[in-house]
């Protein structure tokens, strides 16, 4: 029986962090009444991430609840790690989450339920719609340069959500998987794109308020990561202006036209030469 919850975990250099993440992780599935597995991608960690993961396996064997580790070599990117662990999950919805639980996991039937029950496909976690949930913030600086990103994401994606860039989403895992595979961005700007794509296909997403805390030891830089995040803004503009984001109905279109091509020159050339038709085939030949 597959799990209908698989939490994701992208992981860089996350020893310290990741053991009680995991333990908080563990209570918290053993109190649901569904089954549900963790997928921690360790993205080329040189702390031991994986090991302290691995050294967890016999407490979630004993739970009744799946733990595997992924690993990126060389590192990938949280965009390429999420992206791997979602198309390795099996499960019915999946949910990803930073390593430190800046979101407690508490708070995952927010995004869980409304799946579940089948109101959404996609439920984005923010900071943004409820601002007194948050604990702890971030420096003033880095909370600024967050809601200016949040505007220019709006204004040059279309996006209507308050907060793109939570690490705190989850998804219909069968609906979604078409867009995850379309995406391109590999770092910390895939937030954006992956919900332009998912928009795109007409999914249904709601954002809703979580609790969250800033948690020291971010792996996201003030200004060079804040640079990259506004070029990929530019260039999800431009993969969608070439074609690379195509519906599932466009990709089926693409599909049966390209497959309906050899058939199409067979006629033509019938009706042109006299019928001989040329073929690769050995068995034809």
């Amino acid at each position: 029986m597959e799990p209908l919850l698989s939490v994701i975990i992208p992981a860089y250099n996350e020893a310290e962090r990741i053991g009680p993440s995991l333990d908080s992780i563990l209570s918290f599935l053993s109190s649901q009444p569904y089954k549900s597995e963790v997928v921690v991608v360790d993205d080329g960690s040189s702390d031991g991430t994986g090991t302290v993961v691995a050294s967890h396996s016999d407490q979630y064997q004993k739970a009744g609840i799946g733990l595997r580790v992924l690993t990126n070599v060389p590192n990938a990117g949280k965009g390429y790690s999420v992206k791997r662990g979602v198309k390795e999950a099996r499960g019915e919805i999946v949910l990803f989450t930073d390593a430190d639980l800046s979101s407690p996991i508490t708070e995952a039937p927010k995004l869980i339920d409304p799946i579940r029950h089948g109101s959404t496909d996609v439920v984005i976690g923010s900071r943004g719609l409820d601002r007194s949930l948050i604990g702890v913030h971030q420096p003033g600086l880095r909370e600024l340069r967050g809601r200016v990103s949040n505007l220019l994401i709006r204004m040059m994606t279309g996006l209507p959500f308050k907060d793109t860039q939570c690490g705190f989403k989850a998804f219909r895992r069968k609906e979604a998987l078409p867009a995850f595979l379309q995406q391109r961005i590999k770092g910390f700007g895939f937030d954006p794109e992956l919900l332009f794509i998912l928009a795109k296909h007409g999914l249904r997403s709601i954002e809703v308020p979580v609790v969250w805390n800033h948690c020291e030891g971010s792996k996201v830089g003030y200004f060079l990561d804040s640079l990259k995040c506004l070029t990929d803004l530019f260039v999800i503009r431009l993969n969608n202006i070439a074609g690379r984001y195509p519906t599932p109905g466009e990709s089926d279109l693409a599909i049966g036209s390209a497959s309906a091509m050899p058939a199409r020159a067979a006629a033509n050339a019938a009706k042109q030469g006299g019928g001989a038709i040329t073929t690769d085939d050995p068995v034809k030949r």
